[in-house]
């Protein structure tokens, strides 16, 4: 099996991380960002989301370039089994960082590869305990502006990673896509 992918791939993703964990493995993009609706039931576990919606990101691509191979991918932070979305200003990004100080959260990221017609849909989870954060540090934090978009608020590959005590499990799944385990599930499919 080859270590890289020749054929240029689509990723169904406006998230740079995503785009430079891919061209960090010496994947060729192009970033075709899908306009999915990002609403799913209430019900649904961190797992079921990431997957519905990863899988609705591919097959709204999937229309436009139905003869290419497509990434999509969607991520959530939860804690106490409830989905932590991205939050919408800075007082919604420092309660979600004082929510996570001190504590372990999961990190869900689903992921939908989409080749001519075959599809599989997987997710990987990741736990991340954060230092006991001062009321200080968040606000310093959110103040850089890394908060913006991003699930759990906050970016472990910027200066995020300053909060970050502990992590069990794939690393660049917190960046935003478990890239070693969806790149062999691709290259099996191509």
């Amino acid at each position: 099996m080859a270590l890289r992918i020749s054929e240029r791939i689509v990723l169904a993703s406006q998230s740079p991380s995503r785009r430079m964990l891919l061209e960090q493995a010496g994947v060729d993009i192009e970033v075709i960002v899908s306009g999915a609706d990002e609403s799913v039931p209430k019900e649904y576990t961190p797992a079921e989301t990431v997957e519905c919606l990863a899988r609705r990101k591919a097959e709204a691509v999937e229309r436009l370039c139905p003869q290419r191979a497509i990434i999509a991918a969607d991520s959530v932070v939860s804690i106490d089994g409830m989905i932590i979305g991205k939050p919408g200003d800075d007082v919604a990004a420092r309660q979600t960082l004082r929510r996570l100080s001190g504590r372990t959260h999961k990190l869900y990221t689903g992921v939908c590869l989409s080749v001519r017609g075959k599809r599989q849909v997987f997710h990987q989870v990741t736990d991340v305990t954060f230092y006991e954060l001062t009321d200080e540090e968040i606000a310093e934090y959110v103040s850089m502006g890394e908060s913006t978009g991003r699930a759990g608020g906050y970016g472990i590959e910027g200066i995020g990673v300053i909060l970050v005590k502990e992590i069990s499990g794939d690393y660049p799944n917190i960046v935003g896509l478990p890239v070693a385990e969806t790149l062999r599930r691709l290259r099996d499919m191509l």
